[in-house]
């Protein structure tokens, strides 16, 4: 039998060249952007007109006057304005490889060939069977994750994650998570996230139990919380439909802990067969290893495993145990075919030296860190504090953390070139997702940005 046609697509060198040239040119232009520069008179106008736009049609404002142009290269992305920003937020966290990777944009120009536009869970290509097949390898490698499922978004894997849980320990319903949890942006998700601020005027269902996280300025922190959730498991028992935790907090504040504090809380879940669940929709390639629970050498006790943002689309991972019933989790899109080829491509690229303890994520880390500290013991001597996270997950207070002053500053950043978001709430925190192909010099830059902006504000 002749070659299938979709085949001959895949292997026709005509199409790889055109694509190769496709991205070659893109990447030609993308590449004469040098820098930070300020907006441009000409195209001010029109930047203003896009972001007046784009938040009257969705009825408020955008957070920052950021409209991108379509352009950008490694850490630096193009405004509609004519200004070029530091981007060390990424779309809370979608772009690991930056604005234009050509790896990426060639992967992405390659699923955007395929028949379809989304795949869906009843009748996908390829991509489906080979994306979820690289995934799961993966997450196998150190923990007992057997199978996965893929949905549009990380909301939607930690809605299937829960839907899991909550079918293996039927009728429980009760959820432990840590305080300042952030969950998603559904109803159910809304109400696993703490911060109050996400759900105005939604109504409370009482189905989520909280427990304290690390704290490393408090010795027992371990002890008190690990007694916390004995306490609730001595009240609900039966009732309790999972654990779920993040193994960094990450709306709540990047706050890190050690394994050590892990550790009892999970045996005392095993101990009394209380599903094990971990959110990694913001850690995820993030850490030093593909997954947190990897860093952190936990992967022994997790049951599920969420995932997102680097991934291009969201997937809940399960062991055999977990493995749902016919008809629990579905929904028409799994993702989009650019989607799977360019997350593909990511999750190949990030083998190729970013893991690992001496790995590139790890050296950016360091080097990130070892930056704000020294801002913080010089120039911003009192006005930076506490900085550090996991990985490519970085935060610090600023001045005592009060919500007005971190907001100021980070508009302050804004205006001057760099983006970053905040996290926590007393004390507020900058947060940077910084992405994996930032160099040396970009940090420099991101250095005299920061002081700059802390130093407007003094």
């Amino acid at each position: 039998m002749a070659q299938l046609i979709g085949h001959q697509i895949d292997d026709s060198k005509t199409i790889e060249a055109l694509i190769k040239g496709l991205v070659d040119e893109v990447s030609v232009l993308n590449n004469t952007i040098s820098g930070v520069r300020m907006a441009h008179p000409e195209h001010m106008e029109n930047g203003k007109n896009e972001f007046d736009r784009a938040g009257k049609i969705r009825g408020r404002p955008l957070h920052y006057p950021y409209v991108g142009s379509g352009a950008g290269r490694g850490c630096y992305v193009e405004l509609e304005d004519g200004s070029v920003k530091l981007d060390l937020i990424n779309g809370i966290g979608i772009h690991l490889m930056g604005h234009a990777h050509p790896r990426v944009m060639a992967a992405a120009v390659r699923g955007a060939l395929s028949d379809i536009v989304n795949q869906g869970n009843l009748e996908p290509n390829r991509e489906y069977s080979r994306f979820l097949e690289k995934i799961v390898g993966l997450a196998a490698k150190k923990s007992r994750i057997k199978h996965g499922w893929l949905s549009t978004c990380g909301t939607m894997a930690n809605e299937n994650a829960l839907k899991i849980c909550r079918q293996k320990k039927t009728p429980a319903r009760m959820v432990v998570t840590f305080k300042n949890a952030f969950a998603g942006r559904s109803t159910m998700m809304a109400e696993v996230t703490e911060n109050s601020s996400f759900k105005v005027g939604l109504p409370e269902y009482h189905e989520v139990i909280r427990i304290p996280f690390y704290d490393k300025n408090d010795p027992g922190s371990t002890e008190k919380t690990l007694r916390a959730m004995q306490e609730h498991w001595a009240k609900h028992e039966n009732n309790i439909s999972c654990f779920v935790f993040e193994p960094m907090l990450g709306e709540g504040g990047y706050q890190a802990a050690p394994r050590e504090f892990f550790v009892p809380l999970l045996d005392f879940c095993k101990l009394q067969k209380i599903p094990i669940w971990a959110d990694e929709i913001q850690t995820f390639s993030r850490t030093g290893e593909m997954f947190a629970f990897e860093t952190l050498n936990l992967g022994q006790y997790i049951d599920i495993c969420t995932i997102a943002k680097t991934a291009q689309l969201g997937v809940t991972l399960y062991t055999e145990e977990f493995n749902p019933q016919p008809g629990l989790i579905a929904g028409t899109f799994s993702g989009a075919s650019t989607a799977l080829t360019a997350g593909m491509e990511i999750l190949d690229i990030l083998q190729e030296g970013y893991l690992g303890p001496k790995g590139r994520i790890m050296d950016i880390h360091h080097k990130f860190i070892a930056m704000i500290n020294g801002l913080g013991n010089t120039t911003c001597k009192g006005k930076i504090s506490d900085a550090g996270g996991m990985g490519l997950m970085i935060a610090f207070t600023p001045f005592e953390g009060k919500k007005e002053q971190t907001d100021a500053l980070l508009k302050r950043m804004f205006v001057n070139g760099l983006i970053a978001f905040n996290c926590g709430k007393d004390p507020f925190r900058v947060r940077f997702l910084v992405p994996a192909i930032i160099e040396d010099k970009d940090i420099e830059v991101a250095k005299h940005l920061l002081e700059k902006s802390i130093l407007e504000g003094a």
